[in-house]
């Protein structure tokens, strides 16, 4: 019992976890339901992961749970949920890469309480095969186009004919969905709700469907559908305009511009939460943008589609042959493999400009084709084939002018992207005015000040290395001088082979923080051997190679330094004794 009980709080808390952590999002602050619904939804979309399982992996997902083979009525436990949940995200975890790794027990968790929560309110501890199949399949990533065609696929009859009976059903099962988020006053399921999305009843095909679902606007009770995937895709979206009221310069995600408010922009967080200044008000109509267009390629595109080089009024999906389709439950397996929705899509699109292409391609080759055949025809189509000629040299001339046009714009829009990039190159000015530009300024400059400062702190250790060497070769000659003396014969020669002068100070450099690029021959004078190879250059070497000769040059100083005062003792010592010595004989003899 205790367990039990332990079980079931466990359970209630990781119910409750996802919605207190929607509740911090604070989307209650969005003024527009339609976008409230549609962000608290991406938001549980994410948080359980499941923007990551595409559509047609979810239905491979059914398949392999045997899913496909049960009535939609059917009802599962939620052991067998849970299990089918299990299934899904660890086969996720397999196509992601090592450093992109789900928490897949946490993820299993969230969903499956959301799923409960929002499909066994009353606690039964089951949920119908289809009410699972309409959830997962809406809020799993993926196109809406494959999701719809999914959908389709299990409201339709045999005929390819979409069953009123069964949408009536799915939209029961999809409208849970935002009651579940606390928006049911808004898009909650009614009676009414079929009637909104067909008003006229009539047979409803798969393209059919399409157009309705996917129109601009869509259904009103289905309008957050295609905002939650509209939102998924703009989220890494950046604007480079400046937000008319919070004056942010980095917009992400939606971008509004007022048609009345001339160069009046807000971001998505101002125009949700209904901001306004200025003469702007909120009851202004407000266009809404998914990217970013600089001036050049709005008049490209302008210029393109005006010359017909850009199609206009494309479907906002491709066109599906209208016998009826196998249910795709039972196709999954080759719809994941081949993803033919994605290469028909392509293959439809390069085709059709293929096609247009070669039509214009052919008015404009027709001309010399046709002169040549005129020779050969008949008298009585003379007339005929001289009003053809005539329309299609007019139709060169029309197409060849509107070349040149063309060529001229393509030009005028080079030179517009060149000046466009000179104007964005960083100059002196901006650098003034950019605050980021000023702080590495500086940085560079301070790093510049402290190389320089170090320099000037080696070449000031390299001059006292030098005076240092000039004490010893003066203890030296001083050495050697009094040895001399004392022997009376010539000095030793010594190892550093000293001169007769003394080697002066390095001239110091007079403006502080430099380092001197010369040294004057004439303070070399007295140092002679590895210390003169390494001062004696115009150019200083190396510095690190010049202190290591210099402290060897010391070194070696120092070494014959005492051994020379060694020899000298040892001279004292030898003299004194024979001294003693001969005093001793003296004394001897004359006793």
């Amino acid at each position: 019992m205790i367990e039990e009980g332990s079980k079931r709080g466990k359970a209630m808390v990781e119910k409750r976890q996802l919605f207190m952590e929607m509740r911090a999002q604070n989307f209650d602050v969005i003024r527009l339901s339609t976008y409230r619904t549609a962000c608290k939804l991406r938001f549980v979309q994410k948080r359980c992961n499941l923007h990551l399982v595409d559509v047609w992996n979810m239905i491979e997902a059914f398949r392999d749970s045997g899913l496909n083979t049960l009535d939609h009525n059917a009802e599962i436990n939620v052991s067998r949920l849970e299990t089918i949940l299990s299934s899904i995200y660890y086969q996720l975890n397999k196509r992601l890469p090592t450093t992109h790794q789900i928490n897949v027990e946490q993820s299993i968790g969230l969903l499956l309480n959301f799923m409960v929560a929002t499909y066994d309110s009353e606690g039964h501890g089951k949920l119908t095969v289809f009410s699972m199949k309409s959830m997962l399949a809406t809020m799993c990533g993926g196109k809406i186009v494959d999701k719809l065609r999914y959908i389709f696929s299990q409201i339709s009859d045999s005929n390819g004919v979409m069953a009123f009976a069964k949408f009536d059903q799915f939209l029961r099962e999809v409208l849970k969905l935002p009651t579940a988020v606390f928006e049911g006053p808004s898009f909650g399921y009614t009676e009414h709700s079929v009637r909104t999305c067909f008003p006229q009843q009539k047979k409803i095909l798969l393209n059919t469907f399409l157009d309705i679902l996917m129109a601009d606007p869509p259904p009103q009770c289905l309008v957050w559908l295609p905002l939650m995937h509209r939102l998924a895709n703009v989220e890494n979206v950046f604007h480079p305009v400046e937000c008319s009221y919070c004056r942010s310069e980095s917009m992400m995600g939606f971008r509004y511009r007022c048609q009345q408010c001339h160069g009046y922009q807000l971001c998505q967080s101002c125009f949700w939460r209904g901001h306004a200044n200025g003469p702007h008000s909120n009851q202004h109509q407000m266009k809404e943008h998914s990217s970013w267009k600089s001036p050049a390629k709005k008049l490209s595109h302008a210029i393109s589609k005006s010359l017909g080089c850009v199609p206009i009024g494309e479907p906002p999906h491709p066109m599906f042959p209208e016998q009826s389709e196998k249910p795709q439950d039972t196709m999954a397996h080759t719809v994941v493999l081949e993803s033919p929705s994605r290469l028909d899509e392509e293959h439809r699109l390069i085709a059709r400009y293929a096609a247009r292409l070669a039509a214009e391609a052919g008015n404009s080759t027709v001309s010399s084709s046709t002169v040549s055949s005129s020779t050969q025809c008949p008298p009585t189509d003379l007339s005929f084939n001289f009003d053809a000629n005539k329309q299609q040299r007019q139709l060169i001339a029309e197409l060849e002018n509107k070349n040149r046009s063309l060529r001229e714009i393509l030009q005028e829009i080079q030179r517009l992207r060149l000046e466009h990039e000179q104007a964005s190159q960083p100059t002196p000015e901006k650098a003034q005015q950019n605050p980021t530009l000023l702080a590495e300024l500086r940085l560079l400059r301070h790093r510049k000040d402290e190389l320089e400062r170090r320099m000037s702190a080696l070449q000031e250790s390299r001059r006292e290395l030098m005076v240092q060497l000039e004490g010893l070769m003066r203890l030296l000659k001083d050495e050697e001088q009094k040895q001399a003396a004392q022997t009376g014969g010539s000095p030793h020669s010594s190892p550093s082979h000293g001169a007769g002068c003394s080697m002066p100070m390095p001239i110091r450099s007079t403006s502080a923080g430099s380092t001197p690029t010369h040294t004057p021959q004439d303070c070399l004078a007295g140092v002679g051997g590895d210390v003169l190879e390494a001062f004696a250059h115009g150019v200083p070497r190396n510095l690190r190679n010049d202190l290591l000769v210099a402290a060897d040059s010391i070194t070696n100083t120092m070494s014959s330094l005492v051994k020379e005062l060694h020899s000298v003792d040892d001279a004292a010592e030898e003299e004194d004794n024979n001294m003693r010595n001969g005093g001793l004989r003296d004394r001897a003899e004359a006793e």
